[in-house]
């Protein structure tokens, strides 16, 4: 087992079709103790019998736009666990309105809004963690091809994850010097909820068995399975990188 007895933190699960479910399964076969987040009261009630199915430990409350739930949540993690092996950043928001149309027209609250939680909220959360990080501690989050291309409608989010991917590289300088690693998972479409807000996802997914090498759109599975790589020891010499996992379609020209 590649994971036995982490500690792994995760942040993201909606329901089964989330990436972060995804990564949640894949960790659990692999011997880590779970323990996963939630927003809102709401999310709560959905997420409370995937913690069952995944053996999880505890959910914790965090509202990443809030300092304050961050730090209650870093409170109840230290009181349960003591420390944390692996955090997963899943967790990205924009308007509606901020994914279609022209990007020039991006409010800017809309845009701040989307900056907020896809990508400042990384940098919050490890700042909250780092004294709670064991030593080989990794972290993961999740960006997406329109963070250095141009996918219609991805707009703000493209925006967002390419801030969220340079927040890495980042991250892993000041991570590093505690020997605490950190990448990021620059996953194809899947059909989650959030990809649902997204218009023309379905043409997306359809381009991608076309024209990718491996002539398939990808699993959560396939994600989960990279994530477990990066969370566990044999990814030891690798931090601050991108990794796509999109069957091949990010190599792909014209």
């Amino acid at each position: 087992m590649l994971l036995k007895d982490k500690r792994a933190l995760i942040f993201g699960v909606v329901n089964q079709r989330s990436i972060a479910y995804g990564i949640a399964k894949q960790f659990q076969e692999h011997g880590a103790r779970i323990a996963l987040s939630y927003a809102a009261e709401p999310i709560k009630k959905r997420i409370e019998p995937i913690v069952e199915e995944l053996n999880g430990e505890f959910t914790v409350k965090c509202d990443v736009t809030s300092d304050a739930e961050i730090s209650e949540a870093v409170a109840a993690v230290e009181k349960a666990w003591g420390g944390v092996d692996i955090l997963v950043h899943s967790i990205a928001y924009a308007n509606r309105d901020d994914l279609k149309g022209r990007f020039i027209d991006t409010s800017r609250e809309g845009y701040k809004l989307a900056l907020d939680v896809s990508s400042f909220s990384l940098v919050a959360l490890c700042r909250a963690f780092e004294n709670l990080f064991a030593p080989g501690a990794a972290v993961l989050t999740i960006s997406y091809y329109g963070a250095g291309k141009v996918v219609a409608n991805y707009n703000a989010m493209g925006v967002a994850k390419a801030a969220l991917e340079a927040c890495v590289r980042y991250l892993a300088v000041d991570l590093g010097a505690k020997s605490v690693r950190i990448n990021c998972i620059s996953a194809g479409p899947v059909k989650t909820m959030a990809a649902s807000a997204l218009p023309g996802f379905t043409t997306i997914l359809h381009k991608i068995e076309e024209k990718s090498p491996l002539k398939r759109n990808i699993t959560l599975d396939d994600i989960g399975k990279c994530a477990l790589y990066l969370a566990s020891d044999l990814s030891s010499g690798t931090t601050g990188d991108t990794v796509f996992v999109d069957c091949g379609y990010n190599i792909m020209g014209v």
